[in-house]
């Protein structure tokens, strides 16, 4: 089977959501799926359930480095270097192990210059062809929407952080 490129973009709620779906999906088809988080530290109720699913294995950055905007430029630098390293050893892993790779916001690390966007861009011209993947993050450069198979945008019409209410647990994280 030809494995094709989905992009979950946008504003609204459900990119990670959308992903976590599929790769659940293709778990239970029997398929093997690398799960990859970028900008998280890998506490969030999805990541607890997809690593006690058979033929599901999860990366995130074993340093945290808080959000982008919060970060200084050493910070930054130190997650350059770990997020290009993370999502390297995803591509190598993937491409001997999955059939199914997720990078989950990989769209944001690619628009902050945590990972390289010609590296991204080389990978999924160049990636087997029957891994299947999953980029998530709002503002897609326009070379990645041309290159994805498969293009949803979740656009956000009203969500309850507008009216004040944080997060939940098991809804939002």
């Amino acid at each position: 089977m030809k494995g094709l490129i989905h992009l979950y973009c946008g504003d609204g709620k459900g990119k990670t959501t959308a992903a976590t779906g599929l790769a659940l999906r293709a778990a239970g088809a029997g398929r093997r799926v690398l799960f990859v988080q970028f900008f998280k530290d890998g506490s969030s109720s999805e990541v607890k359930a997809l690593r006690s699913v058979p033929g599901v294995a999860v990366r995130i950055c074993p340093v945290q480095h808080g959000f982008f905007r919060d970060m200084d430029d050493e910070t930054r630098r130190r997650a350059v270097a770990d997020f290009t390293a993370l999502f390297e050893a995803a591509a190598a892993e993937a491409a001997e192990n999955a059939d199914l790779l997720v990078l989950d916001e990989a769209v944001s690390a690619c628009n902050h210059g945590m990972i390289p966007k010609d590296a991204l861009l080389r990978f999924l011209r160049e990636k087997p062809e029957g891994l299947e993947v999953v980029l998530t993050g709002r503002d897609p450069a326009p070379e990645l929407l041309e290159l994805a198979d498969y293009v949803t945008e979740m656009r956000k019409i009203r969500h309850p952080y507008d009216r004040g209410i944080r997060a939940r647990k098991g809804v939002e994280f």
